[in-house]
């Protein structure tokens, strides 16, 4: 019987930097928008006036720069 090693394994949860996302450059959407409105209220900061002038990749960045200053990081 052959058994497989768990360090052959491939990571599927590596996250990918938003920079190299395909579709970084999109727009933001509703749900990042709407968690940067409440990631800025739990931070005591005010919500980003260009939030929808956001891409994708733009709106992932600010979320995990609140999400530590919020302290859920």
């Amino acid at each position: 019987m052959y058994v497989r090693a768990m360090t052959d394994r491939v990571d599927t949860t590596a996250e990918k930097d938003p920079a190299d996302w395909t579709t970084g450059d999109e727009p933001i959407t509703g749900p990042q928008r709407s968690y940067l409105e409440t990631l800025s209220q739990q931070a005591g900061r005010e919500a980003p006036e260009d939030l929808d002038s956001l891409t994708k990749a733009e709106a992932s960045t600010r979320i995990d720069d609140l999400q530590e200053a919020a302290g859920r990081g």
